[in-house]
C-alpha cells in the first residue's frame, strides 16, 4: 500500500519549498567583521583571505556606505596594530586616540544607525600574541580582566554600540559590566565569546591583524590555557551561563560548522540570543576550493549560512555576509 503522506509533494517545486522553508536567510542575520589599519587609501587584501581586506580610516568609510546601502547594519570591529604600540599590557588599547577608538567614531560619523560592536582582547595589542598579560610564562587573568574593562570603557566612550570580549579570562563579563555601568554606560552592551574554542581554523584571521603567538622561550604556544578544549560540550553550557550571570546580553559560539551541536544545545538552555562565528579558516577553505572548481561557492556557502542558522543562531559573524545578501538580491 502506497502511503497516504507523501513528503516529496512539499518539495515539487521552487514555490513549494520556499512556502514552507524553516529556516530563511536575511540581511538582518549578519555582523560583518572589518579589519582596520594606519594610513591612508588602502584597501588591502588579505593573503590567506581572498577577497577580503584591510581598510585605512578613510575607506573605512566608503565600505560603510556600500554595506548600509546592501542591508547589512552592524559590524564588528578589530585593528591592526602597529608593531612599535604593542606590549605586554596592552596600554594602547585603551588609548582615547588609539587606531579603534578612531575607528568607532568613523563609523558613527557615517552611518549613525550603524550597530557597531568592537573586539575586546588583548592579542592585537600584545607584543606576544597573547590575550592576556604574561608574568613568568603564566597568562595573568585578573589583571587582564581589569585591562579589558578599561578597554571596553574607551570603547563606550567612543560610540560602540556593544563591546565583544574575545580572551575567555574568567570573570572578565562581570568586570566590563561593572566597569562600564560605574561610568555611566548602562546602555552599552556585551556581546560574549562565551564559547570560544582553541581551535586550528583561525590562522588566516591571525594574518590578518599580525596577532598570532609568537614563537619565544617561556611564552605559550598556544591558547589552550584559556580557550575551551574541542573535545568539550558540557563545559560550553556552564561557560556561557556564567557569563550571563555576569552580566551578556548576547552569547557567540566559535568556530561555526565543527560546532553547531554546541549552538544547539546552547540555543535548548539558555534565553538570550545566540551568535555564531563563521570563522576565517571556515571561509579560506571554501574560498580555495571554489579556485580549484572542487566546489560550488555560492551554493555551499549558502549551505553553511543555513546550517549556521538552522542549529539555532540568532547572529551570523561572517566573511561571506556581502556576499550571501548579493546572493540574496
Amino acid at each position: 500500500m502506497f502511503p497516504l503522506r507523501r513528503n516529496r509533494r512539499l518539495r515539487a517545486n521552487e514555490a513549494i519549498r520556499s512556502l514552507v522553508r524553516e529556516s530563511i536567510i536575511t540581511p538582518n542575520d549578519f555582523l560583518v567583521p572589518l579589519f582596520i589599519m594606519e594610513g591612508k587609501g588602502i584597501k588591502e587584501e588579505i593573503a590567506s583571505m581572498p577577497n577580503y581586506f584591510r581598510y585605512s580610516m578613510d575607506l573605512l568609510e566608503v565600505e560603510i556606505k556600500q554595506l548600509w546601502a546592501m542591508g547589512l547594519k552592524s559590524v564588528l570591529l578589530f585593528v591592526k596594530v602597529p608593531d612599535n604600540l604593542k606590549d605586554n599590557k596592552g596600554a594602547e588599547a585603551y588609548n582615547p586616540d588609539g587606531l579603534m577608538q578612531r575607528a568607532i567614531k568613523t563609523v558613527k560619523n557615517v552611518c549613525p544607525d550603524m550597530l557597531v560592536m568592537t573586539d575586546v582582547a588583548l592579542d592585537p595589542y600584545s607584543i606576544y600574541g597573547h590575550d592576556g598579560i604574561i608574568e613568568n610564562g603564566r597568562i595573568l587573568n585578573d589583571e587582564t580582566a581589569s585591562v579589558l574593562a578599561e578597554m571596553s570603557i574607551s570603547h563606550a566612550q567612543a560610540g560602540a554600540d556593544l563591546v565583544a570580549p574575545s580572551d575567555m579570562m574568567d570573570g572578565r563579563v562581570l568586570a566590563i559590566r561593572e566597569g562600564l555601568d560605574e561610568e555611566g554606560f548602562i546602555n552599552t552592551g556585551i556581546m560574549s565569546y562565551s564559547a570560544k574554542y582553541a581551535s586550528a581554523f583561525y590562522g588566516p584571521f591571525r594574518d590578518a591583524l599580525d596577532s598570532a603567538p609568537v614563537d619565544q622561550q617561556d611564552i605559550p604556544k598556544d591558547k589552550k590555557t584559556y580557550q575551551m578544549d574541542p573535545a568539550n560540550r558540557i563545559e560550553a553550557i556552564r561557560e556561557t551561563q556564567m557569563d550571563i550571570d555576569e552580566g551578556a546580553d548576547i552569547v557567540m559560539v566559535k568556530p561555526g560548522l565543527c560546532y553547531l551541536d554546541i549552538v544547539r544545545d546552547l540555543k535548548n538552555e539558555i534565553a538570550v540570543p545566540i551568535a555564531v562565528y563563521q570563522v576565517s579558516g571556515e571561509y579560506a577553505m571554501l574560498k580555495a576550493a571554489a579556485e580549484k572548481g572542487w566546489l560550488d561557492h555560492d551554493a555551499v556557502m549558502m549551505e553553511q549560512v543555513t546550517a549556521i542558522k538552522r542549529a539555532g543562531a540568532d547572529i551570523i559573524a561572517s566573511y561571506f555576509a556581502k556576499d550571501v545578501v548579493k546572493l540574496l538580491s
